[in-house]
């Protein structure tokens, strides 16, 4: 029976998922393994769950779905409720069970850069990615830390994650940015462009993580890294949470990390040389 998979958001056109999964399965001799981009929205998530049948192993979740797939879940693991955010659906024992990788990808993103060991971190953005940098960070070995917000009262379910891990966390806005730079290291989960104007001011940093992957660098990697500090980007993050979905879905543990961090950027200096 053939195995499925799939990326699931909107939009999901983009995602680099697919290349990622599929140079995987190549890699681990999969050759009954099959991974798609589904466009799909809150609204269709139901149905579409609903209809997936034995062949399918597991499911990658984007944005808008992370927060929305919950209750469509038999068992959530207790990493995904403290976060409050399932980016994989494994199916097993005829049931959806949820899991969050994120966490693992930014742990392995900050540690392969040696940026892994911060004294305290700020992060801005808070989104449902900023929920996983805060158990990232509570992995590190930290207990607190700042969140910068737009607007405080759309950090409320950030600052609910923070509870739930058993961290403090400051929330101040952006206006007063310069107040929570006294840190080693800057999350920055804001979306494409939204960090540009922020980038001189956090090339004092000593070191930022970009969750962007594209178009790569940005104008927030350029200035800290020309300031001489440390840069991790968004791909390093996606590359080991998408290897970490290969191996709940085949119950595989020896997913070769380099082979597909390698088919990943090939695709993305691909994508550039077609938009230039």
């Amino acid at each position: 029976m053939e195995r499925r998979a799939a990326v699931l958001g909107s939009p999901i056109a983009h995602s680099l998922s697919p290349c990622l999964h599929r140079a995987a399965y190549d890699a681990l001799g999969l050759r009954g393994w099959r991974y798609d981009a589904i466009e799909c929205d809150e609204r269709g998530l139901a149905g579409l769950l609903s209809g997936m049948g034995p062949e399918w192993a597991g499911l990658s979740l984007t944005m808008p779905l992370k927060r929305a797939v919950l209750p469509l879940l038999d068992t959530v693991s207790d990493l995904a409720v403290e976060v409050g955010g399932v980016n994989t659906v494994v199916f097993r024992d005829g049931g959806r069970h949820g899991e969050n990788t994120d966490v693992h990808g930014i742990v392995q993103a900050l540690t392969e850069s040696g940026a892994a060991a911060p004294r305290a971190a700020t992060i801005l953005g808070g989104g449902a990615t900023a929920g996983a940098s805060l158990a990232a960070l509570r992995e590190l070995g930290l207990s607190s830390a700042t969140l910068v917000a737009r607007d405080p009262s759309r950090a409320r379910e950030t600052a609910e994650v923070a509870e739930r891990l058993g961290m403090a966390l400051t929330v101040q806005t952006f206006d007063k940015l310069d107040t929570a730079l006294d840190v080693d290291l800057v999350v920055s989960t804001l979306p494409a462009g939204a960090a540009d104007s922020y980038a001189e001011a956090l090339t004092a940093v000593p070191a930022v993580f970009d969750v962007v992957y594209a178009p790569w660098p940005t104008p927030l990697a350029r200035a800290v890294r020309a300031a001489g500090g440390t840069v991790v980007g968004g791909f390093a993050m996606l590359l080991h949470q998408a290897v970490r979905q290969v191996e709940l879905y085949t119950g595989r543990g020896e997913v070769p990390v380099e082979i597909v961090r390698a088919a990943g950027e090939a695709e993305i200096i691909r994508r550039a040389a077609r938009t230039d």
